[in-house]
């Protein structure tokens, strides 16, 4: 009797692990995806923030957001989360529903905003997050996420493509604006 229920347990244990040996890639590959596209959403927001922020000086809000304790802290770090969050249903149906340019630009911009949102506040009220301890432990495990996907080869590609682009753009840019100029300095 002893000897049936192993070889029955062993199945059954097997099977989990090929289950989870098969799951763990996928996750894996799942969460690089999100990490990636929340990076390249980043890489857009980061400078709208900054730009927020060197033009708009908010005092009083700025104030009062310094101001709170940690706990008050971290719902008014989570709002942005909670409102902006049930948008990419509504943009996925939009786009099922042959809305795509709506769907899209619903996605696009809520996702901006609400980075925008979360990167200002989180600017703002970082010390007095990390002192909820399950904050602190999140916080560590997403930096430790976001190491470990920057280190990965794709990621390194991904950026010098990146960069290649960028200065490909802005060596665009310049070229324009000498031609442009000397065009006007023609016409005078």
């Amino acid at each position: 009797m002893e000897v049936k229920l192993k070889p029955a347990l062993r199945l059954e244990l097997t099977g989990e692990y090929t289950v989870k040996r098969i799951l763990k890639p996928i996750t894996y590959v799942l969460a690089a995806i999100y990490f990636l596209v929340d990076a390249l959403f980043m890489a857009v927001a980061m400078p709208i923030s900054r730009w927020l922020a060197r033009h708009f000086e908010f005092k009083r809000l700025r104030a009062w957001i310094k101001s709170l304790p940690p706990y008050p802290s971290l719902a008014l770090f989570s709002v942005p989360v909670i409102i902006l969050e049930p948008i990419k249903p509504v943009a996925a149906y939009l786009v099922a529903t042959g809305q795509f340019v709506c769907g899209v630009a619903a996605f696009v911009g809520c996702e901006l905003l609400k980075l925008v949102l979360v990167e200002r506040l989180f600017h703002l009220t970082r010390d007095k997050l990390m002192r909820i301890p399950a904050f602190a432990w999140g916080y560590g495990k997403f930096t430790e996420m976001r190491a470990w996907l920057q280190a990965t080869e794709a990621w390194r590609a991904i950026r010098a493509m990146s960069r290649a682009a960028k200065d490909y753009v802005a060596r665009v840019r310049t070229s324009l604006a000498g031609s442009f100029s000397k065009l006007v300095t023609s016409r005078d």
